[in-house]
């Protein structure tokens, strides 16, 4: 009995051992249905790099990103994708593919991302891509395409990036990017390709937001007067897909391969252009300045009336009824845009994109927002103010004439106390400030000195000044004795002809 436990310890053990022991220890096996060599982490299947000649048969039905990039794919199968109803990412690039055909993509309406980038495709049918009604990002750059149908791209209608770089492409339909509309387009990679003639009025009446994302650089294009003028002003507009790339933007000049000159760099070839051959290419945007917080509304200006209208935001939101995300933008029935409280995350490119059988073509209007702040308003003057402050400085200016003279009517004010003199306030030097004031000088010695009582005693004397000569000034000249300290005793008489010839007192000693 003992044998038969320790003989079934020994099979499970080997049986461990088969399924992964190794080093560092015991590792679960991989799902039962992931492909030979293949990695399966969850939801992800990568069977990169292994070579392989064709697609697995067995897939896991549970895959939502799958890579097969890096192999020798030739052919893909119709149906093939029939059991991946969750899948959202497909990776084919770097592979051997020439066609595609109808059917490849059947059962991937959730597929957002396709790369078939890096293979040897040569042209795009019809049917090529249906059943991607849900794809946001296509890869088909370093290809060999020389063709795409007119309706390679119907269908795509979610598809904001389309990278179709690095072909031998020589014309393309810039006025319904072969059944591509441009709702939600948002990048066109059509640099490196053989684009010559390029048709300037359905490049400039792409919308805006299309523009900022629209690559033409590294062709051989003509060098075209209007085109020159169209792409210089994309240039000044500050467009990403213009001054990202400009020094790779060349054109021909004399229709030979070796005639390549760079379009912003060598405006010599186009002095003898005209600005009015570019005039009404496009249509200018209305700028528009908001204060913060004012409503705001926009209207889908067409030449007919439109059955579906739709507005991209400066965000690169799509708008449709009801409005944003948020809340603040509402879109009307009537396909106009209302914002009842303007802010700064407003600011910037509203783009109306409207269509219906009416219209020969899709049509955009374009609105340039510019949102600042609402200036404070000046205070009202106010005049009760000003006649109370104006009635306040006049009677405190009465008050300094009655209580405070002038000096020379205020003879009284030396007789009182010294706050009495203080009221005193001079018009200017008088008649007996100014040789007081030099006579003020001739004592070198402190007022408390010994010498002070010295000094003080001069021999001065006030005469009369002459009628002509002097001109009511007073001449000092040296007489009796006379104290500075005690001015009391001093008599002042004016002149009548010199008071009123010049309009100041003429100072003797009687």
């Amino acid at each position: 009995m003992v044998w038969l436990v320790l003989l079934g310890a020994l099979l499970c053990l080997s049986r461990v051992g088969v399924g992964g022991l190794g080093a560092e220890g015991f590792l679960p096996s991989g799902p039962r249905d992931c492909p030979y060599r293949c990695v399966c982490a969850a939801d992800l299947l990568s069977c990169a790099g292994l070579g392989l000649q064709d697609v697995p048969a067995a897939l896991p039905a549970a895959t939502t990103d799958l890579d097969l990039s890096h192999n020798a794919l030739q052919r893909l199968r119709p149906g093939w994708l029939t059991p991946l109803s969750r899948l959202r990412a497909l990776r084919l690039g770097h592979n051997e593919l020439d066609a595609l055909g109808r059917g490849v993509f059947t059962n991937a309406s959730g597929l957002r991302l396709l790369d078939l980038s890096s293979n040897a495709l040569r042209a795009l049918g019809r049917h090529d891509l249906e059943g991607l009604g849900a794809l946001e990002r296509l890869l088909l750059f370093n290809n060999r395409l020389a063709h795409l149908d007119e309706l390679a791209f119907r269908g795509l209608g979610a598809l904001s990036r389309l990278y179709l770089g690095c072909n031998q492409l020589s014309s393309f339909s810039f006025d319904h990017l072969h059944g591509l509309g441009a709702t939600h387009l948002r990048t066109l990679d059509l640099s490196s390709n053989r684009l010559g003639r390029i048709p300037v009025a359905a490049l400039a009446a792409l919308p805006a937001f299309l523009k900022n994302g629209l690559y033409l650089h590294n062709n051989p294009l003509a060098c075209d007067c209007r085109l020159y003028h169209l792409l210089q002003r994309w240039l000044q507009r500050g467009l990403s897909a213009v001054s990202d790339f400009a020094p790779q933007y060349m054109c021909l000049a004399f229709r030979v391969p070796t005639s390549r000159v760079r379009f912003f760099e060598h405006s010599r070839v186009f002095e003898n252009c005209s600005a009015a051959l570019a005039g009404g290419l496009e249509r200018p945007e209305e700028q528009l300045h908001v204060q913060m917080g004012r409503p705001l509304t926009l209207r889908c200006n067409t030449s007919a009336p439109a059955v579906r209208v739709a507005w991209v935001s400066p965000k690169q939101e799509l708008l449709v009824a009801p409005g944003s995300r948020d809340g603040s933008i509402a879109v009307l029935a009537d396909g106009s845009l209302a914002i009842s409280n303007v802010q700064p995350r407003h600011e910037g490119l509203f783009v109306c994109l409207a269509a219906g059988p009416r219209l020969h073509h899709n049509q955009t209007h374009e609105y340039n927002v510019s949102v600042h702040s609402p200036r404070p308003e000046p205070e009202a003057f106010n005049t009760g103010f000003t006649t109370l402050l104006g009635c306040a400085v006049g009677l405190v200016l009465v008050l300094l004439y009655v209580f405070a003279p002038p000096c020379p009517g205020c003879r009284r004010c030396y007789r009182r106390t010294c706050t009495c003199r203080r009221l005193c306030w001079p018009r200017g030097p008088g008649p007996l400030q100014e040789p007081s004031a030099r006579l003020s000088g001739l004592g070198a010695t402190p007022p408390d000195g010994p010498s002070r009582k010295a000094s003080v005693h001069k021999h001065v004397v006030f005469l009369e000044p002459g009628r002509r000569g002097l001109n009511g000034r007073v001449q000092l000249a040296v007489a009796e004795d006379f104290d500075l300290y005690n001015p009391v005793g001093l008599r002042l008489h004016a002149g009548s002809e010199s008071a009123s010839s010049t309009g100041s007192e003429a100072l003797v000693i009687s």
